[in-house]
């Protein structure tokens, strides 16, 4: 049966690093997670980072992102677990200014759920990187052209991507991708780092089980939202689409977890209008993107908003808004399909709260059982036909 290339790992990139980690409104009298000093510039140094391939394939093909705005960007040298990449058979490349370039293939067998390992050099002299700030996984950077190296001397760990955006594996034709797009939510924040906790993660592992091969590709970013961009957050999902969706191959399924962040800002105290953002306005927003997906085929599985209210930034004007949202979700029938994540995650004794053990100390974001409970969530029989 014939091979086709497919998205199997990726992240979305961000327009700069965020003031405060992670992004989203800043949480009163809590402190940022850490997650190591993303670093802002790179000088003649090799960065390693590792991502974990959602499905399998024989070949590979590895995507770099210089999107927003930066000078041209030279990477010396480029490996993947040992093995030289090139690009056009040349073994260096300029990323021009707000492009995303690919390797050229290299035949390399990789079994779903397998770690990679990237690294790049980067000759250049304070060179300020296009990144995804919350990677969850440990990253390193270290002096001169180390690309080649098992082991790194003098490295420093931080967790975050740095110009990496995309792992494509050609696969069997059955094979298709799910792409997750929203906000923290996706994007895995307050999940234990380094243990594959965040539902997309989730998720890729229940499809492993007698199963077509579906790769899911986590496009979240932390404090991202709908309609408005946010320093350090991202530009919208509208604006960010085309690059973080319709550009991976293989995509056949959107699951589309935005939109609470949007809600959160506009009923914050004292925020000017222009932040202000009504379910409506939020419902237009879905109409657009859902319009845009089916215009290329793909179909859109909508999830509800959960509850927020355990946290500082909760609101009952939030609170209204969001019940708007979550019954149009639910009851419009524009979505293919609904995957209710305020019915998963909220406590029924208090609905506009999630329930204990699911929720992290921000009333927030979900904890790893959060996320666990999140992608159970899901009817696999959703993705089964391509």
């Amino acid at each position: 049966m014939e091979n086709h290339w497919i998205a199997a790992w990726g992240t979305a990139q961000q327009l700069a690093t965020a003031a405060e980690s992670g992004g989203g409104p800043e949480m009163p009298d809590e402190a940022p997670p850490d997650f190591g000093t993303t670093p802002e510039t790179v000088s003649a140094q090799t960065v390693r980072m590792v991502a974990r391939s959602t499905v399998g394939g024989t070949a590979v093909r590895v995507a770099l992102s210089n999107s927003f705005g930066h000078p041209p960007v030279r990477i010396g040298a480029a490996f993947l677990d040992g093995t030289q990449l090139t690009f056009s058979d040349r073994p260096e490349v300029v990323l021009p200014t707000g492009a995303q370039i690919y390797s050229d293939p290299v035949e390399y067998p990789v079994s779903p759920q397998t770690d990679l390992a990237v690294s790049l050099y980067l000759p250049g002299e304070k060179v300020t990187p296009t990144v995804h700030e919350v990677g969850l996984r440990t990253a390193w950077l270290a002096p001169g052209d180390q690309t080649a190296s098992t082991d790194l001397r003098d490295a420093t760990e931080f967790q975050s991507y740095l110009w990496l955006t995309g792992i494509d594996v050609f696969a069997p034709r059955t094979a298709a991708t799910v792409i997750a797009f929203g906000d923290s939510l996706v994007d895995g924040m307050e999940t234990t780092p380094g243990t594959d906790a965040p539902w997309t993660s989730v998720l890729a592992r229940r499809f492993a089980s007698d199963f077509p091969p579906r790769a899911v590709v986590n496009m979240g970013i932390s404090g991202n939202r709908v309609l408005r961009e946010s320093d350090g957050m991202g530009t919208s999902a509208l604006a960010r689409f085309d690059r973080d969706v319709l550009a991976r191959p293989g995509a056949r399924w959107i699951i589309l977890s935005v939109g609470g962040n949007d809600l959160i800002f506009g009923s914050l105290p004292g925020m000017p209008d222009s932040e202000q953002a009504t379910a409506a306005d939020l419902v237009d927003g879905y109409r657009l993107l859902l319009t845009r997906a089916r215009l290329h085929g793909l179909r859109v599985v909508g999830c509800t908003l959960p509850p927020i209210g355990g946290s500082p930034v909760f609101t009952q004007e939030f609170e209204d808004a969001r019940q708007q949202v979550n019954r149009w979700i639910r009851d419009s029938g524009e979505f293919d399909a609904v995957t209710d994540l305020d019915a998963a995650l909220r406590d029924p004794a208090e609905p506009t709260k999630m329930r204990a053990g699911l929720v992290s100390a921000d009333g927030v974001h979900p904890t790893d059982a959060g996320h666990a409970a999140i992608a159970e969530s899901f009817d696999l029989e959703l993705f089964r036909h391509a």
